[in-house]
């Protein structure tokens, strides 16, 4: 089963899918934000395209682990994809991702043109790549410092949890 990953913003929502295995995630695309209903409609869209069976939205929590506006208007969305899709959605701590992301492709000595392009979908492949790590490393027996998915896969250890 795929799974996709989901870092929304106000204006992009970034994009990216896991391979069958659930092993790689791939930053695959960037929606532009228009309403709130468009954008349920091509994300539920991308679930179709892509064969996904999961979801996964990065839920940018404050450093000190609250949630603040940006976190509940990305909780908001989260509930109303729920209701248009009919595979679970889950949310995943995400803090620091687009700086990651930022970081990565200065490494990689990328233009500020291209890093514009392609931060939201690097962030979206680094929250899948990171849910789905500790969801590898929970089936494993591992210890999952950042966040660990419930039983099911839903939620992590710092309270954040499945919208269904």
């Amino acid at each position: 089963m795929r799974v996709a990953g989901l870092d929304v913003g106000d204006r992009t929502i970034g994009v990216a899918v896991s391979d069958e295995m659930e092993t790689v995630a791939q930053g695959v695309e960037v929606l532009r934000r228009t309403s709130s209903p468009r954008d349920v409609r091509a994300v539920v869209e991308l679930v179709g395209r892509y064969g996904v069976g999961r979801i996964v939205v990065g839920l940018p929590r404050s450093m000190n682990g609250g949630v603040g506006p940006q976190a509940q208007k990305v909780m908001a969305f989260a509930q109303e994809l729920q209701r248009a899709v009919h595979v679970p959605v889950d949310l995943w701590d995400e803090r620091l991702t687009s700086r990651m992301a930022e970081r990565a492709m200065l490494e990689a000595d990328l233009s500020r043109a291209k890093r514009r392009r392609l931060v939201d979908r690097v962030a979206a492949a680094l929250i899948l790549q990171g849910y789905l790590d500790a969801r590898r490393a929970r089936a494993a027996g591992d210890t999952v410092v950042r966040g660990t998915p419930g039983p099911e896969g839903s939620g992590e250890a710092d309270g954040s949890s499945e919208t269904r």
